[in-house]
C-alpha cells in the first residue's frame, strides 16, 4: 500500500505550501512562493520559485535566505522585486531586487518599521505601504524614533481612537503611509495619517502610469466604529481627493482601469440587525462621478475585480454553491459569464497583457493550492505547477431539505474502506464562509486517513447562496444554522457506508460557536472539538477587536438568546476545549470561561473535558510542531470517545 502524507502528521506538516503566481510583464515566467517549516519546525519560511508560463519544464528555485522571501512584483524591464529579511538589514522586511539578466539579487530600501505591501506601474513607478511611527516626519526620521524607544525598553501603545487589535496584531503605535521608491530612497506620500490605511481588507491600486493611486481609507463614525470610504492620491504631490463617501455603504478592493479613466470596486451595503448587508461590483469614473453597479440582480458577492487588458470587462471572483469560480463581468451590460466550470476555488488573479490568460491560484475541498493558468474565453484550465501526491480518500456531494423547505447541501469526505465509517461533522467558521477551498489549519484529510468520514456542510449564513440564504440565520446564529447542520447530519448518516451510533462535531471560531450550541442543544454526539470559540455574547461582543461589527448584527436582546453559555447546564457531551492566548478577534476569554463552567459542573477526579492552550498562538495555530500538537490531541480524544479507545495522552504533551 502506497503510504500517504497524511497518514503521519510529522509528513503532513512538511508538506510545501504554494502561494499565489505573478506573471512577467512578457507573460513568459511566473513566480511563485513555496513554504516549508524551517529546520526546528517552529514555523513556515518561504522562498520564491519560477516556471514557465506555459507550463513547460520544471519549476526552479530562485531564492535561498534563511528567514524567506515574499511577495513578488515584476518591474517594467522583468527585474524582480521581493521582500525579505537578511542580517545587513533591519529586523523588518526590506525591499530587494533581482536583475533579469542574473546575478545576486540587492537591497533597494529597507524601511524601519518593514513592508506590508507593494505595487509596481506599467511605467515603472514603485510604491509600498510601510507603518511609521505618529511623530516620524519621514522614513529616516523614523528610524531615529524608534531606536530612542527600543533603547528605552518601551512597548506601550497610547491608543486614541477604536479599534486597538486586529485578529493577532496590536494596531499601533505606528500606523501605515504611502511611501513612494525613488532609487534607493524612500518619499513619504501620505505623512501620518491616523487609521485610515491599517485595514488589511480595504485595498489600493496604482494606475498604469504611476500617476495616481485609488485606495480604500478608514475614517471614524459614531459609536466607536469605522467604515472605509474611496480616496484617490496624487503620486507627485500626495494631494487627495474623495472618490466616493456615504455613511450606507462601504468601498473596498478597488482596480484601476488600463487607460486610467475608471476605477471598480467592490461596493458593501452596510448591514443593521434588521437586514443583512450585501455586496455588489461597481465603476466609478476616476475624475469622478456617479458609482454605477454593474450585475445588480446577481445574487453573488464579488471580490477582487480585475480589468481585461481592452478594458471592456472585469474578472472577479465568487463563491457560487460549494465552489468559487473565475467569473467575467462586461462593464457596458453587466452580463456575467462563469469561466471556471470546475470545483475549484480559484484566489490571487493576475490578467496577462495580451488578453489571454488569467494565472490563479487554485484549490479545492480535495486539492491543495497551486498556480494555474485559465484561458479568458473559459476554454481551458491549464495546472503550471500540481501537488506530488493525492488524497486519501474522495469526495461527494450530500443535499437535502431544510426546515423550511431551503435545499441545503455539504461535502462529504470519505475513506477508502469499505466498513461504515465513523462521522465528524466539521463545521466552517466565519460565519459568512463556504466549504469550498484547501484548508491546511482544518484539514479533513487527515481525519479520512484515520477511517473517519467527514461532513463538510454549508449551514444558514454561508456564502455562495444568495442573500435570502444569509437572511435565514441573520441576527438567529442559533436558528436555521444549527437545525440545517442537523437535517445535513441526518441526510449523511443515511447512507449505508457511515456508521451512525459513532460520531462527533467540530468547529473553530464561528465553527466553535455552533459546536458550542450543538453541545447545549442535543446529545446526539459522542465527543464536541471547539476551537477559538464564542461563549458568552455579551462578554465577547464587547472584547472582541471590532465590536462594531456585531453590534451591527445584533441587539443585545438577539445575543442573549443566540448565546451558547445560557444552555452549559444541558452539555452531557466530553468537549475538547482548544484556545490561543494571542487570538484577538475571539478573545482567549471565551475559552476560560467556557472552561471554568464545565470544570464547575464535572465532578472531581472526573471532568471528561479537556482544553489544549496555547500561550502563544493567536486564532489560528500557526507553527508546523503546535499544528501536530493540534492534531495528535484532537484525534486522541476522538478515539476516547468516539472509537471507544483507551485515552493515550500526546506524547509530544509531555
Amino acid at each position: 500500500m502506497i503510504r500517504s502524507p497524511f497518514d503521519d502528521l510529522a509528513d503532513y506538516v512538511k508538506l510545501p505550501r504554494n502561494g499565489p503566481p505573478r506573471l512577467s510583464p512578457d507573460g513568459r515566467r511566473v513566480v511563485y512562493s513555496v513554504a516549508v517549516p524551517d529546520e526546528k519546525k517552529n514555523r513556515y519560511v518561504t522562498s520564491l520559485w519560477e516556471v514557465d508560463a506555459g507550463g513547460e519544464g520544471p519549476a526552479r528555485r530562485l531564492t535561498w535566505g534563511a528567514e524567506g522571501e515574499a511577495d513578488p512584483a515584476w518591474t517594467p524591464d522583468g527585474d524582480l522585486l521581493f521582500t525579505a529579511k537578511r542580517p545587513t538589514a533591519t529586523d523588518k522586511s526590506s525591499l530587494w531586487l533581482l536583475p533579469s539578466g542574473g546575478g545576486e539579487a540587492r537591497q533597494v530600501v529597507a524601511p524601519s518599521g518593514g513592508i506590508d505591501d507593494i505595487r509596481v506601474s506599467a511605467s515603472g513607478t514603485i510604491v509600498i505601504t510601510s507603518p511609521l511611527l505618529p511623530s516620524a516626519t519621514d522614513p529616516e526620521h523614523d528610524r531615529q524614533v524608534r531606536e530612542r524607544r527600543d533603547d528605552a525598553g518601551i512597548t506601550a501603545i497610547l491608543h486614541e481612537e477604536y479599534p486597538i487589535r486586529a485578529w493577532d496584531r496590536h494596531i499601533g503605535p505606528d500606523r501605515r503611509r504611502f511611501l513612494v521608491v525613488d532609487g534607493d530612497r524612500l518619499r513619504d506620500l501620505t505623512g501620518h495619517v491616523g487609521p485610515a490605511l491599517d485595514s488589511n481588507e480595504t485595498g489600493w491600486d496604482l494606475s498604469a502610469d504611476g500617476s495616481t493611486i485609488v485606495a480604500g481609507w478608514l475614517v471614524a463614525e459614531d459609536p466607536a466604529s469605522q467604515r472605509s470610504t474611496l480616496v484617490t492620491i496624487d503620486v507627485a504631490t500626495g494631494e487627495r481627493r474623495v472618490l466616493a463617501d456615504n455613511p450606507d455603504f462601504e468601498y473596498l478592493s478597488p482596480a484601476i482601469s488600463p487607460d486610467g479613466a475608471y476605477v471598480a470596486v467592490v461596493v458593501l451595503q452596510r448591514c443593521s440587525p434588521g437586514d443583512v448587508f450585501d455586496r455588489r461590483l461597481a465603476v466609478i469614473p476616476i475624475a469622478g462621478g456617479e458609482v454605477r453597479l454593474l450585475a445588480a440582480e446577481w445574487d453573488r458577492w464579488p471580490r477582487d475585480p480585475l480589468w481585461t487588458a481592452d478594458g471592456q470587462s472585469l474578472v472577479i471572483g465568487a463563491d457560487d454553491n460549494g465552489r468559487a469560480p473565475l467569473w467575467r463581468v462586461d462593464v457596458e451590460t453587466g452580463q456575467v459569464t462563469r469561466l471556471t466550470p470546475d470545483d475549484g476555488a480559484y484566489t490571487d488573479v493576475r490578467l496577462s497583457r495580451d488578453g489571454q490568460w488569467a494565472y490563479a491560484l487554485r484549490s479545492a475541498v480535495d486539492s491543495p493550492p497551486s498556480p494555474v493558468r485559465v484561458a479568458l474565453d473559459g476554454s481551458t484550465m491549464e495546472l503550471l505547477v500540481g501537488p506530488a501526491y493525492e488524497v486519501p480518500g474522495r469526495l461527494e456531494e450530500v443535499t437535502t431539505t431544510a426546515a423550511d423547505g431551503t435545499t441545503i447541501r455539504a461535502w462529504i469526505a470519505l475513506p477508502q474502506s469499505q466498513e461504515p465509517a465513523p462521522l465528524l461533522l466539521w463545521i466552517h467558521g466565519g460565519p459568512y464562509m463556504t466549504w469550498n477551498a484547501w484548508m491546511w489549519r482544518w484539514n479533513p484529510w487527515l481525519a479520512v486517513a484515520r477511517g473517519y468520514a467527514v461532513l463538510l456542510p454549508d449551514p444558514a449564513l454561508s456564502s455562495g447562496y444568495g442573500t435570502e440564504f444569509i437572511r435565514r440565520g441573520w441576527a438567529n446564529w442559533g436558528g436555521a444554522p444549527y437545525t440545517d447542520l442537523m437535517s445535513l447530519t441526518d441526510a449523511a448518516l443515511r447512507r449505508p457506508d457511515l456508521d451512525a451510533s459513532r460520531t462527533a462535531a467540530m468547529g473553530g471560531s464561528f465553527g466553535g460557536y455552533m459546536a458550542n450550541w450543538v453541545a447545549g442543544h442535543t446529545d446526539r454526539f459522542d465527543a464536541i472539538v471547539t476551537h477559538a470559540s464564542l461563549w458568552a455574547m455579551d462578554q465577547m461582543m464587547s472584547t472582541t477587536d471590532m465590536a462594531f461589527d456585531f453590534v451591527r448584527e445584533m441587539t443585545e436582546a438577539d445575543a442573549d438568546a443566540n448565546s451558547p453559555h445560557r444552555s452549559v447546564d444541558a452539555i452531557t457531551t466530553p468537549m475538547l476545549v482548544i484556545h490561543g492566548d494571542k487570538d484577538y478577534r475571539v478573545p482567549v476569554g471565551e475559552s476560560l470561561r467556557l472552561w471554568w463552567e464545565l470544570s464547575a459542573r464535572a465532578k472531581a477526579g472526573d471532568n471528561p473535558h479537556k482544553f489544549l492552550y496555547f500561550p502563544d498562538e493567536n486564532h489560528w495555530i500557526l507553527k508546523p510542531n503546535h499544528t501536530k500538537v493540534w492534531y495528535s490531541t484532537v484525534f486522541a480524544f476522538l478515539a476516547h470517545h468516539v472509537l471507544g479507545q483507551d485515552w493515550q495522552r500526546p506524547e509530544n504533551l509531555g
